[in-house]
């Protein structure tokens, strides 16, 4: 009786919001198509692929391309890097974009506050290829301004882009630069959502700026903190693909190679698709693990979660 009932109610929700379901479909439609269809392409990684004999007629290995993965001298360089690079940009990076919300949240002045964030959001819409060019003229050995500055104050210039202990650092900074802006969008709508009413109490009560933004501000915005780094856990092998492939060179594969240039470089280069196919498929199982568990954690710690 309680599931007819169910049954009954969730039809009723359907029949007076149709027109919301039918908004869906476009949607659903884009998903399966362009997401879930392609799935079918991850029997790759399990065949020795090849373009002329397609999924049909190529040999079947199974987890012969994960065993060469795994023995792979190679790709526990590349899944170094990938570490390396991404814990870097976390650690580093992921309280950028909530200290830029924090203090535009108290600038009072709205032309000031709007000027700072036409300037901050700008680089992203920038592509890779531009800011690269931009860092490589600005970074350049030989006429670049800051081995100007360099030799200035006495030291020998720096190839930072041909050097495998600097080339990390110039990843780091150059995505800092490009994207920290636009990332405090969402924590800056986070701060947007919190009640006056909470600034004006505590104000009555003697509490300056500070205080409001440590003991207000801040526990306003940790579900939505909490959220987008969760999310980033996900990511956590991605450490830029689009972004290296623009900046590195031969030179530095020992310290900027990462899964994604790696799986670029052997199965475009070397035509190697099913080996790449196969560090692609690892990648993704390894972003669902730590997301998921991510969520557990964050859940059994501080009882939030995405779900």
């Amino acid at each position: 009786m309680k599931r007819k009932s169910i049954h009954k109610s969730r039809w009723k929700l359907f029949r007076n919001n149709y027109d919301l379901y039918l908004l869906l479909i476009p949607g659903l439609i884009f998903l399966l198509l362009f997401k879930y269809a392609p799935m079918y392409g991850i029997i790759i990684a399990f065949q020795d692929f090849n373009i002329f004999d397609g999924f049909i007629g190529s040999k079947w290995v199974g987890l012969g391309q994960f065993a060469k993965l795994i023995h792979s001298d190679e790709f526990y360089q590349v899944f170094n890097n990938t570490l390396l690079i991404s814990f870097y940009k976390i650690i580093l990076l992921f309280p950028v974009p909530i200290i830029i919300a924090l203090f535009l949240n108290e600038v009072r002045r709205a032309v000031f506050k709007k000027t700072i964030q036409t300037i901050i959001f700008l680089p992203h819409f920038l592509s890779w290829v531009i800011i690269s060019g931009l860092f490589m003229n600005i970074l350049s050995p030989s006429g670049g301004l800051v081995n100007h500055v360099i030799e200035w104050l006495g030291g020998t210039p720096i190839s930072f882009f041909l050097d495998n202990h600097f080339f990390r650092s110039v990843v780091v900074f150059t995505a800092g630069w490009k994207e920290s802006g636009w990332n405090a969008i969402i924590f800056i709508a986070a701060i947007a959502g919190i009640e006056q009413e909470q600034y004006e109490a505590a104000s009555i009560d003697g509490a300056g700026r500070i205080r409001q933004m440590i003991n207000i501000t801040l526990p306003g915005i940790l579900p939505t903190i909490i959220l987008i780094f969760i999310l980033r856990l996900g990511y956590l092998l991605e450490a830029g693909t689009e972004q290296i492939l623009t900046m590195y060179n031969s030179v530095v594969y020992s310290s900027g190679d990462v899964i994604g240039t790696f799986v670029y470089r052997q199965g475009l280069g070397q035509q190697d698709y099913s080996f790449s196919t196969a560090v692609g498929l690892f990648n993704s199982v390894v972003g669902l693990i730590l997301i998921v568990s991510g969520n557990e954690l964050s859940k059994k710690l501080i009882k939030r979660s995405i779900w």
